[in-house]
């Protein structure tokens, strides 16, 4: 990539926003937000995540100016205070963070990782992403592993669906109750092999999905009935509990199912929501959402606290790594100009001797061979010094060394080979002669 480029992202989450924003903010289509984004002015690249506790949208422009507009109707039809903005370096910062966990619900929690991988390859198979994001996606995995597996940030609860099984244990108590999940996905599935150790009566999981359902109901470690939820009225009668967790995106428990239920507690872990506003109306129904389980995962946040301090460390090491990569790619633009300028000049010269060399009897082909090795020796030892001091220059912000190699080396030669405020910056300097006399910030745009 030959310019600069920034990152832009707009978010709503579950420690801005309750529930019913966030169901608001959702996509029903993914790929073709993604799309949709990418096809916008300015825009290079894009990417999207969607979970239970968070919708986040980033894109990669030219100038911030252009990113904010991209992302201007994100959140259409939601109370502004509820969506976050962010610009460059804290849009990558917090990348890093949703992975590592420290911006979950639950501290530490492991889902979101596999969720931020999903939406990697998701925007990877659409074709929307490109250097900046991909670097900064797959640092943000590499983070979110070592948060894992090198500190205690994950013990204990380490996932809503793990948080809404001790809920409900806490509300009504799980041994001897008859329980009913609603889901077979990755949720579902933490959810089931929670009750699996709680002394349940009877578990029965329902799924749009038969298959599915059995497929579950046969993994477990204890006897599970499944079903389609086209029985799903016929289930809640008969239930204590309900822990639902599907993708649908409209709710899949209304009133009616719930009209002869009895006494029932509903734990929605859906987004959005399974259960119709409404439900907890009918009598002996309560419902608890997403919103509900802040009780138990305020515990689970004081346990892992000090965890959480390591995994800071962790992120901040990682995101000065990630700077540094983008800040010598920009030189490696600057690099690969001088090189080419270089290069042309090399064979300009090379031509001009070889000629005068095979006047007369002309030379042999070893000879030729002698005299073009003698060059591109001559050309890559006078290079390599610059080329490591160009480097150390950009990762410690010393872009006027930067701009001062651009000048020394004809700027011709680099023209689309380094970012343009990086050659406004040589004109400048040129122009006034006064080294140093303009000062461009371009530490937070990102990759060249």
């Amino acid at each position: 990539m030959s310019r600069a480029f920034t990152v832009t992202g707009a978010r709503v989450a579950h420690d801005a926003a309750p529930v019913a924003v966030l169901e608001a903010a959702t996509r029903d289509d993914v790929e073709a937000r993604l799309h949709e984004l990418a096809a916008r002015d300015g825009v290079a690249e894009a990417f999207c995540l969607q979970t239970c506790n968070r919708v986040e949208e980033y894109v990669v422009t030219e100038v911030a100016s252009a990113g904010e507009s991209a992302l201007a109707d994100f959140g259409a039809g939601v109370d502004p205070s509820h969506v976050v903005r962010t610009d460059h370096e804290t849009s990558l910062r917090h990348l890093l963070r949703v992975a590592a966990g420290l911006e979950s619900q639950v501290l530490g929690e492991d889902q979101v990782l596999g969720q931020l991988r999903d939406a990697y390859l998701t925007a990877e198979r659409v074709g929307v992403l490109g250097p900046v994001l991909e670097a900064a996606l797959l640092k943000a995995i590499h983070v979110g592993e070592r948060a894992r597996t090198e500190t205690a940030i994950n013990d204990g609860t380490v996932s809503l669906g793990s948080a809404a099984v001790q809920l409900a244990d806490r509300e009504r108590g799980l041994a001897d109750r008859r329980v009913l999940l609603v889901g077979a996905g990755e949720m579902a599935t933490i959810v089931a092999n929670g009750l699996a150790y709680r002394n349940v009566a009877e578990l029965t999981v329902v799924n749009r999905t038969p298959a599915r359902a059995a497929a579950l109901a046969d993994s477990l470690a204890i006897p599970a009935r499944a079903d389609g939820l086209e029985s799903l009225a016929t289930h809640l009668a008969a239930a204590d509990v309900v822990i639902t967790a599907t993708g649908s995106h409209e709710p899949v428990i209304e009133r009616g199912h719930v009209a002869n239920a009895g006494p029932t507690l509903l734990v929605d872990l859906a987004q959005p929501r399974d259960v119709a506003d409404g439900v907890d109306d009918v009598p002996g129904i309560e419902v608890f959402d997403l919103d509900a389980l802040e009780a138990v995962t305020t515990a689970t946040h004081e346990e892992r606290r000090a965890a959480a301090a390591a995994v800071e460390d962790i992120v901040e090491a990682e995101f000065e790594q990630l700077m540094d990569g983008y800040k010598r790619r920009r030189a490696d633009a600057v690099i690969r100009g001088m090189y080419r300028g270089a290069e042309r000049i090399k064979r300009r010269e090379l031509q001009t001797a070889l000629s005068k060399l095979d006047r007369g009897d002309g030379l042999s082909g070893a000879q030729r061979a002698v005299v073009e090795g003698l060059a591109d020796a001559l050309v890559n030892q006078l290079l390599a010094v610059p080329t490591e001091s160009l480097r150390d220059a950009a990762a410690e912000d010393d872009w006027e060394t930067v701009a001062s190699a651009i000048r020394l080396f004809d700027p011709s030669l680099l023209t689309g080979a380094v970012p343009a405020e990086l050659r406004a910056l040589a004109a400048f300097d040129e122009a006034t002669d006064e080294p140093g006399a303009a000062s461009v910030d371009v530490t937070s745009d990102g990759d060249d």
